[in-house]
């Protein structure tokens, strides 16, 4: 029997599809009201934040930094400036694959690893994002054009024009200005990142560093609308940035030069002092190097040779050498010895060539020992003390006044003190005390000590700024006039670090005319009567259109011991005494106080005295500087 086929349900399949067509549109209804509710949501209730992400995707505000402020010499002449650079950048947040475009660069550009890694220190010290990162510095116009060709293929990589510091003076001038280096991590984390936003640099050393604030300028900023590539497309708003201020020095450069060029390659420092103003004319320490180096950067190899040279190229010997001044203290033991009436302008004593401590078998004999053949200098009075440079009566005057009366006396004219007022760096040397003594070295203080401090030697340390500023203090009679670099164009700054002195002003007039009288018969011809001339009067004592007061001075490198004769020649070179000279000039009107150091030169009047004549001819007579030294900086 056949099967009867079941008839379909057209009831049962309308109602299921009418059941379907509703949840369908049941569901478009549902998604259409979520979907218009979201759209509601994004565009009316979070517009202001989404606005604002748009606009910081379409719109920067970028740093422009200020231009740092000019620096100048008394004459007007250039000592800093700044140039235009261009400057190889990237912002890393418009680089998609950061590795393949260092390595397009390099290939194509020759940046060498320390310069990629270089960027790589910048690029995590950076302060805010879409800020560009220098990569190269300096480029070629060769640089700019192979970059040129591709530079379609490397967004986020552009060529940027920049001020950068320039010394065109170089060597020559490196340690009166300073320079300006590359901000640091240890700047970076100490810097307000608003005030140094663009900038790059900073100063670090000298003037550039003390005077910071005022040469840096105050940054500017542009608001940028760019496209999907970071390209500028157009300027929103603009504010200006302003320039730093121009500061203008005492430090003269010809004067600098002239001093250069005396010192005919040898190691050494020289300080020269307006004694009225208190301003710095010279300040040379050599060797010395090109700053310029350091601006953008210098190589590694390059700045080990500058650091491990055994010539110390990178210190600043002026302020921060520290060294026995030798016989140059003797004008100020004089002083001090008229003044505390342990002397008089009448006492003399009878030199035998050595001096002896009451009970104790030590000589301590005078430099004329080898030179009269075991004699001494005779009859001795202050004045010949002092222009025959006599260590005899010296060694006798500090015994009698003891080391606290000289630390007293010395300190009044700046020792043991920083007392430059805008070189918070200079170091302050050392005048030794008894009690300085028990705390550095566990030991008393004995009277052997104060014969050696007597004429400038043992533990006495001194910069040659230091020696400068006192031979400007006898130069103004006791007047205080403090060293300082800046001449006008800022408010002149005192540093911290600086003490204030007060004015010598307890010396007779008599006592200053007769050391000064004194310091005269050094260069000049001496007292004839006793058939001598000064010890520095073969060497820069005939001829001199002026009246000239000096001190030489001689500073052993090494202690020969009892018994032992010094040699020069049966010496290292580098243990040869150093040779001192102070002078200043003319001694009515004094124009200029100077001090020059010789390292390992030999002595003083027959070294170091020429030095300081060369420099103050040039200063008051105005001979041109001729040398190998040339005041666009470098050598010739």
């Amino acid at each position: 029997m056949v099967e009867q086929l079941a008839l379909k349900d057209h009831t049962w399949e309308a109602k299921m599809f009418f059941r379907r067509i509703v949840l369908g549109f049941s569901l478009v209804i549902v998604f259409t009201m979520a979907l218009v509710g979201r759209f509601f949501f994004l565009q009316i209730i979070q517009y202001d934040f989404y606005a604002t992400r748009s606009d910081d995707n379409r719109i920067q505000v970028q740093p422009l930094p200020p231009i740092r402020g000019l620096i100048y010499d008394r004459n007007g002449k250039l000592l800093a400036d700044n140039v235009p650079s261009f400057n190889l950048t990237i912002t890393p947040e418009r680089v998609s694959d950061m590795g393949e475009t260092l390595r397009y660069l390099d290939a194509t550009l020759g940046l060498g690893d320390e310069t990629i890694e270089a960027f790589e220190k910048r690029t995590k010290r950076r302060r805010r994002p879409f800020e560009s990162v220098p990569l190269k510095y300096r480029l070629t116009q060769d640089d700019i054009a192979l970059f040129s060709v591709d530079r379609h293929r490397l967004p986020g990589v552009q060529v940027e024009a920049h001020l950068i510091r320039n010394y065109p003076k170089g060597e020559l001038m490196v340690h009166a200005v300073g320079s300006v280096r590359r901000i640091n991590d240890d700047d970076a984390r100490r810097l307000d990142s608003i005030v140094y936003a663009g900038t790059n640099h900073i100063g670090k050393i000298g003037i550039e560093r003390f005077y910071e604030a005022d040469l840096l300028g105050t940054v500017g900023y542009q608001q940028v609308e760019i496209d999907a590539r970071g390209q500028i497309m157009k300027v929103l708003e603009f504010n200006l940035p302003l320039p730093g201020k121009n500061i203008t020095l005492h430090i003269d450069s010809k004067l600098q030069l002239a001093a250069v060029n005396a010192l005919e390659g040898r190691r050494g420092s020289i300080v020269a002092i307006e004694p009225e103003t208190g301003g710095i004319l010279a300040m040379v320490s050599k060797p010395g190097y090109d700053p310029n180096l350091f601006v953008t950067g210098i190589d590694h190899q390059t700045y080990a040779g500058l650091r491990d040279s055994i010539n110390i190229p990178l210190f600043n010997r002026a302020i921060l050498g520290q060294y026995q001044p030798g016989s140059t203290i003797k004008p100020l033991m004089g002083l001090a010895g008229l003044v505390s009436g342990h002397v008089t302008e009448d006492f003399t004593i009878d030199d035998p060539g050595w001096f002896r401590l009451p009970g104790a078998e030590r000589l301590y004999r005078d430099w004329n020992w080898r030179v009269s053949g075991g004699g001494g200098h005779g009859r001795v009075d202050l004045r010949k003390a002092i222009y025959r440079s006599c260590n005899v009566y010296f060694y006798g005057l500090a015994v009698k006044m003891g080391i606290d009366r000289i630390d007293d006396y010395l300190a009044l004219f700046g020792f043991g003190a920083n007392t430059v007022l805008d070189l918070p760096e200079a170091k302050k040397g050392l005048l030794p005390s008894r009690k300085w003594k028990e705390e550095a070295r566990g030991l008393p203080w004995y009277q052997g000590d104060t014969v050696n401090i007597g004429i400038g030697q043992g533990d006495l340390l001194v910069t040659p700024l230091q020696l400068a500023t006192a031979m400007a203090v006898i130069a103004n009679r006791g007047k205080w006039v403090h060293p300082r670099m800046l001449k006008s164009g800022s408010d002149l700054i005192e540093s911290s670090n600086a003490i204030i002195m007060d004015d010598v002003d307890m010396i007779p007039a008599r006592y200053w005319d007769y050391i000064v009288s004194s310091m005269e018969m050094v260069v000049h011809r001496g007292n004839q009567s006793y058939g001598e001339n000064g010890t520095a009067w073969a060497y820069i004592g005939q001829n001199v259109p002026y009246r000239m007061a000096g001190k030489s001075g001689t500073a052993q490198v090494v202690e020969i011991k009892q018994g032992e004769e010094y040699d020069d020649e049966s010496l290292d070179e580098r243990q040869r005494k150093h040779a001192w000279f102070l002078a200043f000039a003319p001694v009515k009107k004094p124009k200029i106080a100077v001090a020059v150091l010789i390292e390992n030169g030999g002595g003083g009047s027959e070294v170091a005295a020429p030095v300081a004549r060369a420099i103050i001819d040039h200063h008051l007579l105005g001979a041109d500087p001729i040398g190998v030294a040339t005041l666009d900086g470098g050598y010739e």
